[in-house]
């Protein structure tokens, strides 16, 4: 379904702005990672211990940063982050990675050198969505944006605790910027944590909209070709940045905490 598959190189500066140093990229990552997690929290997408967002790292980029197992997304500082290396090995911060989340990110991050971050939780509406096993259909303007750049993940194999399943869901995803997976829910990816976060949030209040939608009625899609022209200028990676800027802005101001 994907038609397009993102840049080769990992970046989170959009054009013609100045790299910044690792450092910096790394700690803008981590902020932007904490800040997701204090989101998800706030819109209802923790649930128990399940749950994980993670951020590629700019040096080790075979490394990436995510929130410790069995932390409340709600208390997640930068601090609490810890990077996962390529064998699911702990070598900074303090804790324990997720055994599913470092089965599903790690198959990821290694077949899409492009992503930087990708986001899976159990949102209610998205784990209702999935258990239809179908792709979202154009109903919305907002839906237009995951139009032939999303896929489904169609066969449930359990929790995902093998290699060969991370695989599977990552030879799904493919090129797409999202993946629905069956009876279980959604993940996204982008090439920054804004992107990732952003599509997960608007994917999941597509998935309520084509519920409430098909609930009461029967939704008509728009044409094909008016929602690839929506798709190309609200599916686009920077308008996910934008997206994305004032949910960040909002949430650390409620909570200036997690940027510790």
């Amino acid at each position: 379904m994907a038609e397009h598959a993102g840049a080769a190189a990992v970046s989170e500066r959009p054009a013609g702005h100045p790299p910044r140093s690792a450092d910096a990229e790394r700690l803008h990552r981590q902020r932007c990672l904490a800040a997701t997690l204090r989101l998800f929290a706030e819109l209802g997408y923790e649930e128990g211990a399940g749950g994980h967002v993670t951020a590629r790292d700019p040096v080790h980029q075979d490394h990436f940063w995510v929130n410790p197992f069995g932390l409340s997304f709600s208390l997640v500082k930068v601090s609490d982050l810890v990077l996962v290396d390529e064998a699911g090995q702990v070598v900074a911060g303090t804790g324990r990675v997720n055994p599913a989340g470092y089965q599903i990110h790690s198959r990821i991050h290694a077949a899409r050198p492009d992503v930087v971050a990708a986001a899976h939780t159990h949102s209610v509406h998205g784990r209702a969505w999935s258990a239809l096993r179908r792709p979202l259909d154009p109903i919305t303007q907002d839906a237009c944006a995951f139009y032939e750049d999303h896929e489904v993940y169609a066969d449930y194999g359990g929790v995902v605790l093998q290699a060969e399943e991370g695989q599977r869901i990552a030879a799904a995803l493919g090129g797409a910027k999202a993946v629905i997976l069956a009876n279980h829910g959604l993940l996204t990816v982008g090439a920054s944590v804004g992107e990732a976060a952003w599509w997960f949030v608007a994917m999941d209040r597509c998935c309520q909209v084509q519920l409430l939608a098909e609930a009461a009625g029967c939704p008509q899609p728009v044409s094909a070709a008016t929602a690839r022209a929506a798709r190309a200028q609200l599916g686009t990676p920077g308008m996910g940045r934008f997206n994305f800027r004032p949910l960040y802005e909002a949430v650390v101001a409620r909570h200036p905490d997690l940027l510790d």
